[in-house]
């Protein structure tokens, strides 16, 4: 919104402030009649804060020279004329700088202004002058803007409607290798492309592709659209031919250069990460990013909650939780193929926390001829400190029948604990 004033623009994210350098940026806010800039001034500002309240947010405006000055005027609701009034928690000091301040009675950027510099810094320290000087302008202060990175895109114009297919691929393939140049400079790599294809009567089409990885490998591009454009419910028509072609780089993260081995080529781990990801890419993009799904382990302890299924495409946080990995030699803990919802069993077992002794589940009956546990899973904890209802308490149960088939098995709730009659559920199939 701010860029829309001066493309002079930084950010003080710790203090919520929006500094803009509009030196040079008032004429279009002038009218006859004014006395001087600071009306021009004034009407720019005011339009800012009506844009910002618009968008969401609680803006107030401050003008001064400098951006110390007019950050200070923001904060606290002063003009310029008053800066004198501000407070010495304007120059953002340590706290400890700004107590020693107020002991001494130096309440106010005012009754600083009127102490000697040389005394100042030498019992306050330097900070409390630069800062100082810097809101009454003795010191002349400049921004660092930060300025929009420009767009990873790349277009092709045709003197001639391009209508072959054949044309269009080379066409996609120089752009891409543009593409590839242009990131490879700023170290990135592109997560979602976008093709746009203009006609020459007006109509406009355009697909996107996603990978799961960021990459720059234009040959890796050219299979997707490819892919993308040969999955098209309605096909991709150049009528009377193609005018331009864009292809854009709408989302990229940082990417470095692949660590090479010493034999040449990248370690066999990493060629076979890379070609998981190629493959998920191509079935992503013939498929939609949504269809092609990966378990994701998730840090709970409640079982169905455990693993997550999310879109291939996403990558993994750093922080992402793990698989737990059974001992060697040693059967899994939890079942692969998960009951959703776990289905009921008719059960005999000794009460009140006796194992199964036989179950009926779907009309079967199956015998029990060795048993795992329990294991206790409670309910979320902080349920109950939020006054949500807290499910019962489960024990679970690896089970083998006669025929060796083996289940998982929980008894929901528990006798004499004042919940409600206890039931059994099968969970899971262990393979």
């Amino acid at each position: 919104l701010c860029l829309a004033y001066t493309p002079g623009v930084s950010c003080d994210t710790a203090a919520a402030l929006v500094v803009l350098d509009i030196a040079g940026a008032t004429h279009f806010w002038a009218q006859p009649g004014d006395a001087d800039d600071g009306d021009a001034e004034a009407r720019l500002a005011r339009d800012a804060v009506v844009r910002l309240s618009a968008a969401g947010f609680i803006a107030r405006a401050g003008i001064a020279a400098t951006p110390e000055a007019a950050g200070a005027c923001a904060l606290f609701g002063v003009d310029e004329a008053d800066l004198g009034t501000l407070p010495v928690a304007a120059l953002r000091l340590p706290a400890e700088a700004e107590r020693a301040l107020t002991r001494a009675g130096l309440t106010s950027i005012g009754a600083l202004a009127v102490r000697p510099r040389a005394a100042l810094a030498a019992r306050f320290g330097a900070l409390l002058t630069d800062r100082l000087d810097r809101i009454l302008g003795a010191v002349d202060s400049r921004i660092t803007p930060q300025r929009r990175a420009p767009p990873v895109v790349a277009t092709a114009r045709f003197a001639e409607p391009l209508t072959h297919a054949d044309a269009l691929r080379a066409v996609l393939r120089d752009l891409a290798s543009e593409l590839a140049v242009q990131m490879e400079e700023r170290g990135l790599g592109g997560r979602r492309f976008v093709a746009r294809f203009e006609r020459s009567d007006g109509e406009r089409r355009s697909l996107a592709v996603e990978t799961g990885a960021p990459t720059r490998d234009p040959a890796l591009l050219d299979r997707l659209i490819a892919e993308r454009i040969d999955a098209l419910a309605d096909p991709l028509d150049p009528g009377f031919g193609f005018d331009a072609i864009t292809l854009a780089v709408t989302r990229h993260e940082a990417l470095g250069i692949d660590q090479l081995t010493l034999e040449g080529g990248v370690s066999g781990h990493d060629s076979r990460a890379a070609a998981l990801a190629e493959l998920i890419d191509r079935l992503g993009a013939r498929l939609g990013p949504d269809a092609v799904q990966r378990m994701v382990a998730n840090d709970s302890h409640i079982p169905e909650q455990a693993a997550l299924a999310l879109p291939a495409a996403i990558p993994l946080r750093r922080e992402a939780a793990l698989w737990d990995t059974p001992e060697a030699g040693e059967p899994p803990l939890r079942p692969f193929h998960l009951f959703d919802p776990p289905q009921p069993v008719e059960v005999i077992a000794e009460i009140p926390d006796g194992p199964p002794r036989q179950f009926r589940w779907r009309r079967t009956l199956h015998h029990v001829t060795r048993y795992e546990g329990p294991e206790r899973i409670a309910a979320e904890w902080w349920k109950k400190q939020h006054g949500e209802p807290v499910p019962p308490t489960r024990d679970y149960y690896r089970v083998e029948d006669a025929h060796g088939r083996r289940f998982w098995i929980f008894r929901h709730g528990l006798y004499g604990r004042g919940e409600r009659q206890p039931r059994w559920y099968v969970h899971g199939l262990f393979a």
